[in-house]
């Protein structure tokens, strides 16, 4: 068995072959951008060093047992809980309209957890012009990476992202695209997003060059986007009934997500 937190170690991480003629692979953090040799232990050690990630997990995943780990010395261990007994009686009782149905089936509250992350390369944006809802723009990616819970791997070339900017220069984006896994043989995702970049006129102003974009705080915009995914291979079939949330930044001429 691995470590507690050894799956968020690799999530962390994206795996390549600097060179066909490597015998070993080398792993990538997408939170710094440093490379190292595979390692688990020694990326693990990386992460609990690494301002970036720790950042993150601070604002977006403080159960991480890594980010306990680097607090307190020791990951953290969550209870498993036991599972819920259901009476028939009690079961049929509550589909019959009685004040008793609500404490027998309390509606479920739903819970963010984090499932994949992934970085976009972007070629330089094309004006398509003006529409009759607003500025039209269309960006092509170069190529990128993606990893999570399910998998990691690639973002085939040639995805795209269609933009309408309003008057204030809020902008709906649009982005169809496909993923790779790194299996052997690779399976195909086609992922389709749907979300809004929002924030005072001048913060998204500078979000538009890409020479400013990397000294604009995340904090000070919004960047919210809905995901749906779909496959034929069996191996990731649960994607079909997915749904996701994100949030997004742009970085110079990168964007990256997380869902």
């Amino acid at each position: 068995m691995g470590r507690i937190g050894d799956g968020d170690v690799h999530a962390a991480y994206v795996e390549f072959r600097a060179k066909e003629s490597d015998k070993c692979l080398s792993a990538q953090c997408i939170y710094c951008q440093s490379v190292r040799a595979k390692n688990t232990s020694r990326q693990r050690q990386h992460l609990l060093e690494c301002p970036n990630y720790l950042s993150a997990m601070k604002e977006h995943n403080p159960d991480n047992p890594i980010l306990h780990e680097s607090i307190n010395g020791t990951p953290t261990v969550t209870p498993a809980k036991p599972p819920k007994k259901r009476d028939h009686e009690t079961m049929m009782s509550g589909f019959q309209g009685d004040s008793s149905a609500s404490r027998a089936f309390p509606i479920p509250k739903p819970v963010l957890e984090r499932d994949f992350q992934m970085c976009v390369q972007l070629n330089p944006k094309i004006s398509v012009g003006p529409g009759i809802w607003g500025q039209r723009n269309w960006i092509s990616y170069i190529s990128g990476h993606w990893n999570g819970r399910w998998g990691k791997g690639t973002i085939v070339p040639g995805g795209q992202d269609k933009q309408l900017v309003a008057p204030d220069l809020s902008t709906h984006l649009e982005s169809s695209y496909l993923l790779q896994t790194h299996d052997h043989p690779p399976a195909y995702i086609s992922v389709k997003n749907e979300g809004w970049r929002v924030g005072p006129r001048d913060v998204l102003e500078k979000l538009e060059d890409p020479s400013q974009a990397d000294e604009i705080d995340p904090k000070t915009y919004s960047f919210r986007m809905y995901i749906h995914m779909e496959t034929g291979d069996s191996r990731y079939l649960h994607l079909n009934t997915g749904m996701w949330v994100g949030s997004g930044i742009r970085k110079g001429t990168e964007s990256e997500s997380s869902c």
